[in-house]
């Protein structure tokens, strides 16, 4: 997980948001027609829900396992919240089945940007950390040496697993306070991170799948 400046993100972030501008664009037009329903939204590669390989429409509820190849992507709604599920990753996700709701995610391996329901408590689980969210937006990579937290926007609990003292509240306008968590045993269990591996395109698209706008001033050429 190489990191880059703030600077430089910026200036990543626009040549990628021109590239991304397209797409994004499609889906938000296939939801403002009524075409972008609940599960599945997009599909790009190997991308798995409980071992069938996913297809746009497919329905994804709390028990269900997302799994993502090389190189694939997973875009998903489900009731308010959207998720873009990057590749090599494997999601567990858990909460009530007969509402549909989901409480928790576990990221077991890669990564997830996720927007979610203001004022819904949500949680997601790591090797490393536990993420106690309440409507907000969150990048998230993990691996066997640390997880890397975004807290794109809104409020967020950051707590290393089996050290609840080292615990950090973050409450941000715009990807301000990235954090790496660490496992037991480190010198730091929270220490400050570079902005990595995700744009704000890719947050407008998530926000407009469920109806929503980001909480900040945007243009996908403004940088």
């Amino acid at each position: 997980m190489a990191g880059v400046s703030r600077r430089a993100w910026l200036k990543r972030m626009a040549a990628g948001g021109v590239a991304l501008a397209w797409e994004m664009a499609q889906l938000r037009r296939a939801l403002a027609l009524g075409a972008v329903e609940p599960g599945v939204a997009r599909v790009q590669g190997d991308a798995r829900i409980n071992g069938k390989p996913a297809q746009r429409g497919m329905e994804v509820k709390p028990g269900d396992v997302i799994t993502t190849g090389r190189d694939a992507e997973l875009i998903v709604v489900i009731g308010r919240d959207a998720f873009m599920v990057r590749a090599q990753s494997r999601i567990e996700l858990s909460g009530d089945k007969s509402s549909l709701l989901v409480a928790s995610l576990r990221v077991v391996t890669g990564a997830l940007l996720s927007v979610f329901e203001p004022g819904k408590e949500k949680r997601i689980q790591t090797l490393t950390a536990t993420i106690g969210i309440r409507g907000t937006a969150v990048y998230v990579e993990t691996d066997d040496t640390r997880t890397y937290v975004c807290t794109c926007y809104g409020e967020a609990e950051l707590t290393p697993v089996d050290d609840s003292a080292a615990a950090e509240t973050v409450r941000t306008r715009h990807h301000d306070e990235p954090r790496y968590i660490y496992p037991k045993g480190m010198p730091r269990r929270i220490e400050q991170a570079p902005v990595i591996n995700h744009t704000d395109a890719e947050l407008v698209m998530l926000e407009g799948l469920v109806g929503r706008t980001v909480p900040f001033a945007y243009s996908y050429t403004s940088y």
